[in-house]
């Protein structure tokens, strides 16, 4: 899913016992203040990489008119994820968050990108197939039960969009892994790991991102209640494994299953909200997600970085 890169440089695993939102504090060399220069080393090579790619496709749209009002249709107020190339740029620019996050980790902060992937210093791959299974059976579960409910999705009219829905889904195959990763390593990574590093108990590191988590998601009311119940099931479930595996896993499914569904024409990927008859399934989807995973890691006070038991990589 993902090709090698810096963001699989492999460290040792933290002390024993160490939770993953403390590892930042787990450096003999630690100082309260290196998680600040790690936010603003974060945020610095994420503006260069932004930048950098505006000025790419500006230069592009030169020679290719259709990028240049791709990108600009992008920006606008009201951009349509129907249309193929616009999704492409709006994934695309959330994807910047992993190499920045990363990165901000390595220099700002003095260790390894590594420890932003869990407890072991790097992803645990041999657990996402079980867990993209299971998000996988709930999320499609879920959705086929919003569909039989009432209620219309509001968002902006898709009239116009450019490219077929078969190319929306390959667009959507192809980055949704990197942009729902990228997500969860600056919101569940990052920001869980700072404010670890500052306040010992879990529940700050896991609660404070949240608000910046939803006001990144432009929704009304229920889609901002529905954006904070995955927020503090994915931080709750990264501290409580060790890892972004969990979080990165329903992530991913949840976005494909939308943009699957809005390919197809059965939801309208432009929402601006979620009908509120849509809430519950949606917060019963992750909770069942939630337990499942549970099941399936060692009990609270054992070292996080352990694969769960019952797994075939276990051991």
């Amino acid at each position: 899913m993902v090709s090698p890169s810096p963001l699989h440089a492999q460290s040792a695993a933290a002390p024993r016992g160490t939770a993953f939102h403390r590892l930042a504090r787990a450096r003999p060399d630690y100082r309260w203040w290196r998680p600040v220069f790690t936010l603003l080393f974060a945020a610095g090579i994420y503006g260069v990489l932004v930048l950098a790619s505006v000025v790419f496709l500006f230069i592009l749209g030169f020679f290719v008119p259709a990028v240049a009002a791709t990108v600009d249709r992008a920006v606008s107020v009201h951009p349509d994820l129907r249309d193929p190339g616009q999704l492409a740029f709006l994934l695309g620019a959330v994807c910047l968050l992993w190499p920045a996050a990363v990165l901000g980790v390595r220099w700002g902060g003095r260790r390894s990108g590594g420890t932003l992937s869990s407890v072991t210093g790097r992803l645990r791959w041999q657990l996402f197939p079980r867990l993209l299974a299971v998000a996988a059976g709930l999320v499609l579960a879920g959705s086929a039960v919003t569909l039989l409910l009432p209620g219309e999705v509001s968002g902006e009219s898709s009239a116009g969009a450019a490219g077929g829905g078969w190319l929306m889904l390959l667009v959507a195959v192809a980055v949704v892994p990197f942009q729902a990763a990228a997500e969860e390593y600056a919101f569940r990574g990052l920001l869980m790991q700072v404010i670890g590093s500052w306040l010992r108990h879990p529940a700050f590191a896991i609660l404070l991102p949240v608000p910046l988590f939803v006001l990144g998601h432009g929704y009304g009311l229920v889609g901002q209640i529905d954006v904070a119940v995955f927020a503090v099931a994915a931080g709750w479930l990264t501290w409580r494994t060790g890892g972004l595996e969990a979080a990165i896993a329903l992530h991913v499914v949840n976005n494909l299953v939308v943009l699957a569904l809005g390919a197809v024409g059965l939801a309208d990927p432009n929402a601006v909200d979620l009908p509120l008859a849509h809430l519950p399934v949606s917060i019963a989807v992750v909770l069942a997600y939630t337990l499942l995973v549970l099941r399936w890691f060692p009990p609270a006070g054992s070292h996080p970085g352990h694969a769960p038991s019952g797994t075939a990589a276990a051991g």
